[in-house]
């Protein structure tokens, strides 16, 4: 029974973050990207490199990493109830 929680918790939390970042719900698919930015924009600087940092993904990118995520989110959760059906 706590292989079917679990499933539950991690679809349900899976499947919520991936629509948040596929709808672009409050710019997250934004907020992603421009972490992104920074992220690689610090490494380049801790490098000694002053230059402008390239763009790695864009946001469309995250966005479709969104849906893949809440699909995989929706395949977790129907597994969890399937669990604690049978």
């Amino acid at each position: 029974m706590s292989l079917a929680f679990f499933l539950l918790a991690l679809g349900t939390m899976s499947l919520v973050a991936g629509i948040a970042l596929a709808f672009n719900i409050r710019d997250a698919a934004g907020a992603a990207a421009r972490y992104a930015a920074v992220n690689t924009e610090r490494a380049m600087h801790a490098r000694g490199d002053l230059g402008a940092p390239k763009r790695v993904m864009s946001k469309h990118v995250y966005r479709y990493l969104g849906s893949v995520m809440a699909l995989a989110g929706l395949v977790f959760t129907l597994g969890g109830l399937l669990e604690l059906a049978f």
